[in-house]
């Protein structure tokens, strides 16, 4: 199985994390000069504003494909495109307290799916996030799905509790 294209862009990105401080990732500025306000939905500051959102719509926007209107919210993600099941590639939306949060499946195990995303512990990487804590589970309108579940054997290590 191949993955879709976002999916490589996004694991092109693996490592990229947030400047601690004052300063900012020029890897992560680049995304936001480059997708704009007008995809964003805000004029985004620095990699202090959680950048999930701004991820996600830098590796739908790479390969031509259209974020969701305010791009940045996670919740924005939940109505994008078409409902589907997990499947790798699928843009999950998650709650979270004081929040949101979205990325890509890219497996799951009994309880938790692993998740490629931005601002997962301040940097691109893939974490455990429950199930039961997923409100959607999106594919780009008009794309074939392409992929399946992948159930990974065993627990794959620690359960996120805040993605901010």
């Amino acid at each position: 199985m191949t993955d879709p294209a976002w999916i490589v862009v996004a694991r092109a990105l693996i490592g990229t994390r947030e400047v601690p401080g004052v300063g900012n990732s020029p890897v992560i500025m680049k995304m936001a000069e480059g997708l704009g306000s007008k995809i964003l939905g805000i004029a985004y500051g620095g990699d202090h504003v959680p950048w999930c959102g701004l991820f996600a719509a830098h590796c739908i926007n790479a390969i031509g494909l259209k974020p969701p209107p305010i791009a940045i919210r996670a919740s924005a993600w939940a109505t994008w495109g078409v409902a589907v099941r997990p499947c790798v590639g699928a843009v999950l939306v998650f709650s979270r307290p004081g929040g949101g949060h979205v990325g890509f499946y890219v497996g799951e195990d009994p309880v938790a799916f692993f998740v490629l995303g931005g601002n997962q512990g301040d940097a691109v990487k893939i974490i455990r996030i429950e199930k039961n804590r997923m409100v959607a589970s999106r594919w780009p309108a008009g794309k074939a799905v392409t992929s399946t579940a992948v159930v990974i054997k065993g627990e794959g290590g620690a359960l996120s509790r805040n993605e901010a």
